[in-house]
């Protein structure tokens, strides 16, 4: 990184996206970085939009693959059912660097993706997907649910991890600049072709 909080090489768009990966990359690895909590978005039901924070546990720059995990009996769930155009914001204030990337989520449940990233997941990870009743009931007091204690609990609740994909199509990367602000955009075709354009800040 720059002494400017800048990555790669600012007046280039290859080197632009290859630094925009490689936060992306970080963000995805190190859990005290910015960019490992970046605000999901899906269309509700109903068409409205909603959003949250997820935690990012992988990016493959190859083949641009941002994965988080949930609840398969999440609502989110449903959502992307539904309508899987999704959307990630990261925001790092350090680097004053926002990146915003839109694409097609792909729910992996009982599947060969999802028993890889259960295995690879931290026991205190695993507890969460035992909570009874399913997330986003309503409940009567605060304390009204329950969650795992003992391993064959924690291992039963594997049938309700649920591995979230998304292939970046559009990455929109933001730079604020002591000495001026810089806007790109790259937008993916379905043969993995690139283009990208600078755009005003």
């Amino acid at each position: 990184m720059g002494d400017d909080g800048t990555v790669g090489d600012l007046s280039e768009l290859s080197q632009v996206l290859i630094a925009a990966f490689e936060v992306l990359q970080s963000g995805a690895q190190d859990r005290r970085a910015a960019f490992h909590t970046p605000v999901f978005a899906s269309l509700g039901l109903d068409g409205r939009p909603l959003s949250r924070i997820i935690v990012l546990r992988e990016f493959d720059p190859d083949q641009r693959n941002l994965r988080f995990h949930t609840d398969w009996r999440s609502h989110k769930v449903g959502q992307i059912r539904h309508d899987p155009r999704v959307s990630f914001t990261f925001y790092d204030p350090a680097m004053k660097l926002q990146l915003r990337c839109e694409g097609q989520a792909r729910l992996h449940h009982q599947d060969a993706i999802s028993a890889k990233a259960w295995e690879a997941s931290q026991r205190m990870s695993k507890v969460c997907y035992g909570t009874a009743p399913a997330p986003g009931l309503v409940i009567e007091q605060a304390d009204d649910f329950a969650m795992p204690d003992d391993q064959e609990s924690i291992a039963a609740g594997q049938e309700h991890f649920c591995a979230v994909v998304t292939q970046v199509t559009t990455l929109e990367w933001l730079w604020l600049g002591f000495k001026g602000h810089r806007r790109a955009r790259f937008i993916w075709d379905d043969n993995g072709n690139v283009d990208g354009v600078w755009l005003v800040p």
